[in-house]
């Protein structure tokens, strides 16, 4: 079939994000220079603006070249459990007393290792929360890990190469690390139901290359950073500030329903406005809630749920045409311009695909996680929460990638050879 205009039209829309991702670091250097426009130029430096606002510009040309009853319908059409599954599950685990809890059982295993504290807080950080992300989701993972690693890791003082090379080894550990179960990785989610994967086959095929992959990675990063870092806080607090274990709990509770009913908007956003009112009402034991992060990186995958769901009509077609071999390298390299979750779903609906190409379709999605902002979705909420550790409060796309093409090789090995 050929493409109609508006296929076309949102396909040079999203080739235009693409790029203003690449150059969001630009706009910040430009808000620097230009005091006079510096709002419009911040605004448009945010990395996790980006595709919210191309997303609103398709959808003005949909309306101006079909209709706005066609574009309103188009838009209402597209499926935001993501984004706000995402969006619920990092506030709910950057909340204080789930955050003080894991840094306390973090610095109390770091102290059990032989070796330096900080270095195995951050080895840690950077190895073991990305593996637990098998369970309690990759985007709660990513927000637990980057609010760690941000004071020890990502802040001014370390050279910028080095942060962005440790960037990079989260991003792709967070993004293989949730293979372990069927449930956790989103790349995974689209697919396991389709083609019957349960947590015992991801266990067998994917999770032990996965772990691997996130030691070796996460080793060698931390023997680059060792003689920089320096001891995390162990979240404790005075005794009048102590959090009860009650309040800690039913925290972990609240996070534990919102993982449980992950697919399900109405339950986990019920459970949402629960837990913004248990917070409220136990407000001396809480630190600010971080809305403004997890909203702007909801924005951020809406839009790309909205200029991705006019990609398959060419995106389909490549992953329907490849070879298992050719399509597990495709996929690595498709994932880094396409969200990989989006990616195995268009795999899944290719009927007859043999089982060599479904685990090579996968395996390219998740090993490829960690290139780019948009390759895997918790990867806008790393940028949300660490950016400021950065040179001009911006992580530059380009930066991002290279750092991540070495941890991404490790994958790739492990995923192939392996």
């Amino acid at each position: 079939m050929s493409p109609t205009s508006i296929q076309i039209t949102a396909a040079i829309i999203f080739g235009i994000a693409l790029l203003h991702t690449f150059s969001a670091k630009f706009f910040e250097s430009l808000a620097h220079r230009n005091p006079r426009h510096a709002g419009l130029l911040h605004l448009l430096g945010e990395v996790e603006v980006v595709f919210g606002f191309w997303a609103f510009i398709l959808i003005g040309l949909m309306a101006v070249m079909t209709g706005g009853e066609q574009a309103i319908e188009y838009a209402e059409s597209r499926h935001y459990t993501e984004p706000l599954f995402v969006f619920v599950v990092m506030v709910v685990a950057a909340s204080k007393p789930i955050l003080q809890a894991v840094q306390q059982i973090i610095a109390v295993i770091a102290r059990l290792l032989p070796i330096n504290t900080a270095v195995a807080q951050a080895w840690l950080c950077l190895a073991v929360v990305p593996l637990v992300g098998s369970f309690i989701t990759e985007p709660a993972a990513m927000t637990l890990a980057a609010l760690m690693l941000a004071p020890q890791v990502f802040r001014h003082g370390i050279p910028e190469w080095l942060k962005y090379a440790a960037l990079g080894v989260l991003f792709v550990n967070i993004s293989i690390g949730g293979t372990l179960t069927s449930f956790a990785a989103p790349p995974v989610l689209m697919v396991a139901a389709t083609w019957q994967w349960d947590s015992a086959f991801m266990l067998a095929h994917f999770g032990w290359k996965a772990a691997i992959a996130v030691l070796f990675n996460a080793t060698i990063i931390t023997i680059m950073l060792r003689k920089h870092l320096r001891q995390a806080p162990a979240g404790k607090t005075s005794p009048g500030q102590k959090t009860p274990l009650l309040v800690s709990g039913i925290h972990f509770l609240f996070l534990a329903g919102v993982v449980m009913f992950a697919h399900h908007p109405v339950i986990f956003m019920g459970l949402f406005l629960l837990f913004l009112g248990f917070t409220q009402a136990y407000e001396r034991y809480q630190n600010p809630l971080i809305l403004k992060e997890g909203l702007l990186v909801g924005f951020f995958l809406a839009g790309l749920v909205v200029l991705g769901g006019m990609q398959q009509w060419w995106l389909q077609p490549i992953v329907a045409s490849l070879e298992p071999v050719a399509l597990f390298f495709g996929a690595v390299a498709l994932t880094a311009v396409t969200d990989n979750a989006a990616l195995t779903y268009l795999g899944s609906l290719i009927m007859g695909i043999s089982d060599e190409s479904k685990y090579m379709l996968v395996a390219g999605a998740v090993a490829g996680g960690g290139l780019t902002v948009i390759a895997n979705a918790p990867n806008p909420a790393g940028v949300a929460l660490l950016k400021n550790g950065f040179q001009d409060a911006s992580i530059g796309a380009g930066q991002l990638l290279l750092g991540a093409l070495p941890p991404t090789l490790v994958a790739i090995v492990c995923f192939f050879m392996l």
